[in-house]
């Protein structure tokens, strides 16, 4: 039997390389991590730490939001249908929904630790100190799972592409 393949479409094949799993003892922890640190905040500055901690969270998604829709319009991607909040763990916040190569993913989460860092201790001179320590908190426990997929696929090749799952991360090649 002959398949007949339409040359106007377009076919992908992807190989699977690397399966990095996500087990859900490190979701337990990662969820528990904001709540020892608005305690610990809470007790070293003042019980008030927590309006300012709440507070803080939203902001931090909204700003990587921001870093990361614009660091997608100025590469020249169109990233529309292929980034979407997250409300799934560990991937909360503005993530890729599809496969998408390694190399712009390294790139995005570069721009968003670091520029977001700026950000952040440049808001200190104005900010109350809880509200910084808030705010640094919630931005380094949002890049927490991304900085894991980028340390677990560190020795991949920077042409691939990478898919997350709530269960895994997968790497293929094209």
């Amino acid at each position: 039997m002959t398949e007949k393949i339409d040359n106007s479409a377009t076919f992908y094949q992807y190989k699977l390389i690397k399966k990095v799993p996500i087990h859900k003892k490190m979701n337990m922890f990662y969820l528990i991590l904001p709540c020892f640190a608005v305690i610990v905040e809470m007790i070293l500055i003042s019980w008030t730490s927590i309006f300012y901690f709440v507070l803080a969270a939203p902001l931090v998604l909204w700003i990587h939001y921001v870093i990361s829709s614009s660091t997608l319009l100025i590469a020249g991607f169109h990233y529309r249908k292929r980034w979407a909040f997250s409300m799934k763990l560990p991937w909360l916040g503005y993530m890729p929904n599809q496969h998408i190569t390694y190399r712009l993913f390294l790139k995005i989460n570069t721009y968003t630790i670091w520029i977001g860092l700026c950000l952040f201790l440049v808001l200190m001179i104005w900010s109350p100190l809880s509200f910084t320590i808030g705010l640094l908190i919630w931005h380094l426990w949002f890049m927490l799972p991304r900085l894991y997929a980028i340390s677990k696929l560190s020795s991949m090749r920077k042409d691939g592409m990478i898919k997350f799952n709530t269960e895994d991360i997968s790497y293929y090649k094209q």
